[in-house]
């Protein structure tokens, strides 16, 4: 038997001991991937958000300034479509209603601006904003089994669905847009929008326009042209981001302390073998480096069983949420739960191996 032979081989001589810490550790690990997963999603879904129809960037609230309320003042649509360098401007508001025992996702933005959301109609017609109509996109007609013609019931009012539209963006795609007006007076939220798409024109310079914007209107509106800029004026994401690093922190700790306890124990079982091989030449940075490898080995097939626990269980709970969420899995992703798994099989194997290094192999021979 070779020397990585043993690194390798020794960890599963226990295998109740193995199950337990493999799945303390990879708890930990599932944990980081399913936050991770829903970070990554929520960058990727917001970047096409702002990508969407070419718009080239996003107005909105300055909710740093104190204001709670995300509500923008409607006026300001007409007001930035005015200033020099600026093509079209469109205001959205958001908002959900319950449809057939699930959140529809509503999107209010008058019918002259729907190139600003990016959505092709595939079936039908668009809409008109002086009537209770609206388009499905695509995934939420299959969703609903709605089609072309059929009605819908929101707060106590029917909308005809007059066509089927479809963006790519799984988040659009899940939701209905209908008239402005509608979802303002739905939501008892009139003369208020809660983003503002703008385009330029082709001469202009996007930054110059998106700085004139926030002048006219400082301490009131920002401007977003970017997904950086979005995650700086975003104090949600970055809340899932600093969670997500607490957890990882978090993890290391307790897996830290796991893997002491479980390679202790081990090294205690097997005082007479470390004796044997101290007795027969063996160094001690040689068993300190057995011990810290096997340790290196069980939480790297943890970390390994924590990211297949991470994306089955997130995708689950999606699933039987209804929640229509994009779920981003990236290598860099699953590096950074390998490399945790890896920091923690260190950390918490240093102590054991020493421990087992400095064994004297004639009292661990009589070792009983």
């Amino acid at each position: 038997m070779s020397f990585y032979g043993l690194v390798l081989k020794n960890p599963f001589r226990n295998r109740t001991r193995l199950a337990l810490s493999v799945i303390g550790i990879a708890i930990g690990i599932a944990t980081i991937v399913a936050l991770g997963m829903v970070t990554e999603g929520l960058k990727v879904s917001l970047e096409e958000q702002l990508k969407a129809g070419g718009a080239d960037f996003v107005v909105m609230k300055n909710t740093t300034s104190g204001s709670e309320s995300p509500a923008i003042k409607q006026n300001r649509v007409d007001e930035i479509a005015k200033i020099s360098g600026v093509k079209q401007s469109a205001g959205i508001l958001t908002s959900s209603r319950p449809v057939g025992g699930t959140q529809l996702g509503l999107i209010g933005i008058d019918q002259k601006d729907l190139n600003m959301m990016g959505a092709k109609i595939t079936q039908g017609k668009a809409y008109s904003d002086n009537k209770s109509e609206m388009i499905m996109g695509k995934l939420a007609a299959e969703k609903l089994k709605k089609k072309v013609g059929d009605n819908i019931t929101l707060k106590g009012e029917k909308y005809t669905i007059t066509g089927i539209f479809e963006t790519g963006n799984k988040e659009i795609d899940t939701s209905a847009a209908m008239p402005l007006l509608e979802v303002q007076k739905m939501d008892e939220n009139e003369n208020k929008v809660h983003f503002i798409y703008v385009k330029i024109n082709n001469n202009a310079d996007v930054k110059q326009v998106a700085k004139t914007v926030e002048k006219k209107y400082p301490g009131e509106l920002i401007t977003i042209a970017s997904l950086e800029e979005f995650q700086r004026a975003n104090d949600g994401l970055s809340t899932v981001e600093t969670a997500s690093t607490a957890i990882s922190l978090l993890a290391i700790i307790i897996g830290g302390i796991g893997i002491i306890n479980t390679m202790i124990m081990s090294v205690f079982e097997r005082t007479r073998e470390i004796g044997v091989l101290k007795a027969v030449g063996w160094k001690s940075r040689r068993i300190l480096g057995m011990i810290l490898g096997e340790s290196i080995v069980l939480t790297f097939l943890a970390g390994l069983v924590g990211i297949i626990l991470g994306v089955i269980g997130i995708e689950a709970i999606m699933a039987y949420t209804d929640t229509a969420m994009v779920l981003t899995f990236t290598p860099a992703l699953a590096l950074k739960a390998l490399a945790i798994a890896v920091i923690v099989g260190i950390v918490g194997g240093i102590y054991p191996a020493y421990r087992a290094s400095r064994l004297a192999p004639t009292e661990a021979l009589r070792y009983e």
